[in-house]
């Protein structure tokens, strides 16, 4: 499943950086040697989120020009003002709203996020679910340097609120690193792909599915027009139902909103998309292997944004839109963000032009990046007229 030139462009670590993958390797397999190979699912959650060690635990620098990737927020403000305007129209109708952001990564959107809507229509609470101690502290740093007025509004969670509350739940390229099961077809069906411990590393193997894992891919892979044959490999978010019933559970009235690359399901298990959508990021580099520094590279897999319609049904949540990011940033008003700029200088013109050209573009972030709208309680004229969907909704394709 990975190519054995895979990572041939990959740098390499520095000597104290190699000592922290090392270290998570010894501890997965130490879990291997003790409960043998375990699902992919497992890998990831501990190459991503084991306590110190992990992706997003152990305290490195991830986003921007000295990280692994670069998020919409971080190339400028002008995804957090076309975001506002989203924002404002759902605002208008709940006095008193907040906004809980999920995974905030930097600290960039809620501080721009804020800054926006500050002449309009300024949350009271904004609360950040962050499950990272060192990326609550980078974004406490950033909202210090950029929203300083607003850090009082601003609190962290452990967790999802329990308590009933009332706004705006944002999620930008959140789903995208939930963990989720590998999987193959084979001659007798579909197996479960495993991480078992190689002389070398870590390398695959598999078993027959456990039947609630089978079942939701026979319930995934039946309903497809062209359902894929035999050394097909694909993803599945299994726990995508109960987290969103976590996150938005307590969402009295209001949207939630996701933004991140992904397809539809018919997209996402096309049978020439045959391993998947599986991908790794090492220093604004891209490859195929899970197994390469773990703890030091990001893993994640696109977004089934059918599942994630299916998961909102169960929860009670209304899917009021579904379109390209490209097009929802029109519909938020990027046009007008443009127009304003005309008295800008050439230099600030063409720092916000190459964030447009980055945000909507087909090849970059226009097209691969999809936004859903989830609702809950709101009037049907609100629901149904979201300004980000205003200009196309592709909720039919689900």
């Amino acid at each position: 499943m990975c190519s054995a030139n895979a990572t041939d462009i990959l740098p390499e670590p520095p000597a104290e950086l190699k000592h922290l993958s090392a270290e998570l390797a010894d501890r997965v397999r130490e879990r291997i040697a003790r409960d043998g190979p375990m699902p992919f699912s497992q890998y990831m959650e501990m190459a991503l989120y084991e306590p110190g060690l992990g992706y997003y635990s152990a305290g490195l620098q991830k986003f921007g020009a000295g990280g692994d990737f670069v998020t919409a927020p971080q190339l400028g403000d002008v995804f957090a003002r076309c975001l506002a305007r989203q924002v404002a129209q759902v605002a208008a109708v709940i006095p008193d709203y907040e906004i809980i952001e999920a995974g905030a990564g930097s600290g960039a959107l809620a501080a721009d996020l804020l800054t926006a809507l500050q002449d309009g229509h300024p949350p009271a609470r904004y609360r950040i679910l962050e499950r990272s101690a060192h990326l609550r502290q980078v974004q406490r740093e950033t909202l210090e340097q950029q929203a300083p007025g607003w850090l009082d509004r601003v609190s962290w969670l452990d967790a999802p609120p329990e308590d009933s509350w009332r706004g705006v739940f944002l999620a930008n390229e959140v789903l995208d690193a939930l963990v989720v099961e590998r999987f193959c077809i084979g001659a007798a069906g579909a197996r479960q792909m495993l991480v078992a411990a190689g002389a070398d590393g870590f390398e695959w193997a598999s078993r027959a599915c456990p039947e609630p894992v089978l079942t939701r891919i026979r319930s995934i892979l039946d309903g497809l027009e062209q359902p894929p044959g035999t050394g097909y490999c694909s993803e599945l978010n299994a726990r995508l139902p109960e987290w969103l019933d976590a996150v938005t559970g307590s969402l009295q009235s209001g949207l939630a909103l996701f933004i991140d690359y992904g397809y539809t399901r018919r997209d996402y298990y096309h049978p020439q998309r045959r391993d998947g959508t599986l991908i790794c990021h090492y220093r604004h580099r891209a490859h195929n292997d899970p197994f390469k520094w773990p703890g030091l590279t990001d893993i994640s897999a696109s977004v089934d944004f059918t599942a994630l319609a299916e998961a909102a049904d169960a929860c009670g949540l209304e899917v009021s839109g579904y379109t390209s990011q490209a097009m929802f940033l029109l519909g938020c008003g990027l046009d007008e963000i443009l127009a304003g700029c005309e008295q800008l200088s050439e230099r600030e013109r063409l720092r916000i032009n190459n964030q447009v050209r980055l945000l909507t573009l087909p090849g970059e972030m226009g097209e691969r990046f999809q936004a859903m709208a989830l609702c809950r309680g709101l009037d049907e004229d609100i629901s149904s007229g979201l300004a980000g969907f205003s200009i196309t909704d592709l909720s039919h394709r689900l």
